[in-house]
């Protein structure tokens, strides 16, 4: 298996980029190729020549041929809408700037200046007693509540929608009037609906403010939909299908537990099963490139990447200018699933209606900031409201930018403004670990910490000591090198329990130290199957088969499992919204890896904590490389490569120094008791959560600054006294 298929990718493709002498996938294409095939958004930055061009082609080219597949296989002729059985928030009935995560829980709008809605894939009618709870998970101003399918979506502005907003103002038909009080960041508000009585009130964080509006008679028998509308802010929904915050009283039931006679499907996007039929000038994916030049080259790599998939062929249209249109117009309507081209040509050929957006699947924007620059803003936006963001086979539109900087002021605001969770993958500039991490190392020393005598159960350690007489009291390196490892299992186990860990991804060097700390931790908490482990857990490396380890990181996505174990190779472009912890069993060998590492905690400025367990001594590990035939399988020749084995000494304090030089820092080095001291992070965090700057912090700065600013002052003032003096005695 080749490392690009051990990312996902189809034999096929790696063949073709075998013949291409990339053995290994560069660093942009080992970040952004998983990301684009597990279906996100990327913003991507990297130098010319770092294979970005592979990095989302490859992907693209994949999906777009498994869609293919699929269709002619009849699988994908009927697929069933979002609103099918689901209390969600709707992909179809929401504002532009309105983004949704897949789960349907959580919303988003980052336009700044107008407010954006979105409704609940289905209503409740006729009777009964309803309740939901909205979070806010980012600042900014939201504003929550219930409306008919008649309301706009900017809830609460006309006499259809009845919302209670942050500034403490309930609002319907433009009237705002005071009510409860105001509320922002990490508030949960609760959605009281009764149909008996015709009323519908809010609380605060289990709070009950009262009865805020009163039903018009006129409304009886209207299907009242879950809202929201925001401005630059985050929130994120719970309709039952998990335990309530704050459970309302008996009489009140979750609007997902509504009877069915009471619930009606919302009617924009819910045609329940629909009909998949690929439209011949209608194009998966578009992609806009900002010169001739690279249009042609993008293209012509499209063209190598796909040599070897057939049954069916994915056809490619190259589209610019100087060439014969009505050539491209014939190759459109022969049929053609990728576009590359430039944006006069593409505009002309869209607004002429020889090239239909309505199944766009992929939105390319490469050199981005090359495209904003030549003014094609308003030509991308609009072309953007074109495609649909829903396929009709229920597949969300995504959207990949390239730029020379992801940093550069219009490419952020167009990212903000036009896609879906982007993540960022920037690997410009240097090395840098995000303020949002703590990261820290705790040394391993067997010599130090004896408790590895006395351990009865421990981690099944990698085999290369069999052969070697190990036993406490006989400290020799073999000895102390598998006391690190007995030891390393159990400052993990020490590490997930005083940071109450209930999410982290793990890592460890090889496939082999996988399997063996997710036995341990499956011993240690009762076994696989036991769903109240504590340490519940899987794996994700090379030697697991594709649809595992698919499933595997799906069941961690979807928090039914604690903690995913992986290697580097697996792990890399991972993206996992809100993942507080990370710890490294052992440090990489490339310093590199451990930014890499360490950046999949702390993402969307959420505070991560990331811990480094690190041996005093050095440890023997294994090392397979091109001399052995079997790479690693069933091989358990222990003896060290230079003796014609398969096991090297690893120094780790040599790798750390490496690291710490490499990214110009100290880390932080903690004791065995796990123990992070809050004060060394300037105060105290919450770790997955956005950290909280409160007034005292500021007031601390200014306190101990206060000694240094009057030390300035007062030089400053010398200077000042010395310079006069000097000018006076020249002038006399």
């Amino acid at each position: 298996m080749t490392a690009f298929e051990e990312m996902g990718v189809l034999p096929e493709l790696a063949k073709a980029v075998e013949e291409m002498d990339w053995m290994l996938p560069m660093d942009v294409q080992a970040e952004a190729i998983p990301l684009i095939l597990g279906g996100g958004d990327v913003l991507m930055a990297a130098e010319t020549g770092s294979g970005k061009t592979g990095a989302f082609c490859l992907p693209i080219i994949q999906i777009v041929w498994e869609t293919l597949k699929d269709i002619e296989a009849g699988k994908g002729s009927k697929v069933v809408a979002q609103t099918s059985h689901l209390w969600v928030l709707s992909f179809f009935d929401r504002g532009p700037a309105m983004a949704v995560t897949p789960d349907g829980l959580r919303c988003q709008s980052r336009e700044p200046k107008e407010w954006h809605g979105c409704r609940a894939t289905k209503g409740v009618h006729s009777k009964g007693k309803y309740y939901y709870e909205a979070t806010v998970t980012d600042e900014g101003l939201c504003r929550v509540g219930w409306s008919t399918a008649q309301a706009s979506l900017d809830l609460g502005t006309d006499k259809f929608g009845f919302g209670y907003g942050g500034t403490g103002k309930k609002s319907n038909n433009k009237n705002f009037d005071n009510y409860g009080e105001p509320f922002g960041m990490s508030d949960t508000i609760g959605c009281y609906l009764d149909l008996d009585k015709l009323e519908i009130k809010f609380s605060k964080n289990g709070v009950d403010l009262g009865k805020a509006f009163s039903i018009p008679p006129q409304l009886k028998g209207s299907a009242f939909f879950p809202s929201v509308v925001l401005k630059n802010a985050e929130m994120s929904f719970n309709f039952g299908s998990q335990p309530f915050k704050y459970p309302p009283s008996k009489e009140w039931i979750a609007v997902c537990e509504a009877p069915k006679e009471c619930v009606k499907d919302s009617e924009i996007g819910s045609g329940g099963a629909v009909q998949t039929k690929l439209v011949k000038n209608a194009p998966q994916a578009i992609i806009i490139e900002p010169s001739r030049e690279l249009a042609e080259q993008t293209y012509n790599q499209i063209i190598k990447f796909k040599k070897y998939l057939e049954n069916p062929t994915v056809k490619a249209l190259l589209v610019i200018g100087g060439v014969n249109v009505k050539e491209q117009i014939a190759e459109l309507n022969s049929g053609v699933d990728i576009v590359v081209g430039t944006p006069g040509r593409m505009e002309d050929l869209i607004s002429g209606g020889h090239l239909s957006l309505t199944q766009c699947r992929f939105f390319v924007l490469d050199e981005a900031d090359g495209l904003l620059k030549q003014g094609y803003t308003e030509l991308i936006d609009r072309l953007h409201k074109q495609i649909p963001k829903i396929t009709s086979d229920g597949r969300r539109l995504q959207m990949i930018v390239c730029s020379a900087t992801l940093h550069a002021f219009e490419v952020k605001k167009m990212a903000e403004r036009l896609m879906h969770f982007p993540t960022w993958v920037d690997l410009k500039g240097e090395d840098a670990v995000p303020e949002t991490v703590h990261h820290v190392v705790v040394m391993v020393d067997p010599q130090k910490d004896t408790s590895w005598h006395n351990l009865r159960k421990h981690i099944q350690t990698d085999g290369v000591h069999a052969k070697d007489n190990v036993r406490p009291g006989n400290n020799t390196a073999e000895t102390l090198s598998e006391a690190v490892k007995m030891l390393k299992g159990e400052y993990c186990v020490r590490a997930i329990d005083v940071h109450k860990m209930d999410r982290a991804i793990i890592f460890c060097r090889t496939k082999l130290d996988c399997d063996n700390l997710e036995k341990y931790l499956n011993q240690l908490g009762g076994g696989s199957g036991n769903r109240s482990n504590p340490y519940s857990c899987v794996c994700l490396h090379g030697d697991r088969k594709p649809a595992e380890r698919k499933g595997n990181l799906e069941r961690f996505k979807r928090q039914e499992v604690k903690f995913l174990i992986c290697t580097d190779v697996a792990a890399r472009g991972l993206d996992i919204t809100g993942l507080p912890f990370m710890i490294n069993m052992t440090l990489p060998d490339e310093k590199s890896n451990y930014v890499h590492r360490i950046g999949r905690v702390g993402r969307a400025e959420r505070m991560g904590l990331a811990i480094s367990l690190v041996s005093a001594v050095p440890e023997k590990v294994w090392y397979h490389g091109e001399w052995c035939s079997s790479r690693g399988r069933n091989c358990w020749n222990t003896r060290l490569t230079d003796e014609g084995g398969c096991c090297i000494w690893y120094n780790e304090p040599q790798y750390l120094a490496e690291i710490e030089e490499h990214l110009n820092v100290t880390i932080q080095q903690i004791e065995p008791d796990m123990k992070v001291p809050m004060d060394e992070f300037d105060g105290k965090v919450v770790y997955g959560q956005k950290r909280q700057l409160t007034g005292s912090l500021y007031e601390n700065h200014v306190a101990q600054m206060a000694p240094t600013v009057k030390e300035l002052s007062e030089l400053e003032s010398k200077a000042q006294i010395k310079y006069l003096k000097r000018y006076f005695r020249s002038r006399h």
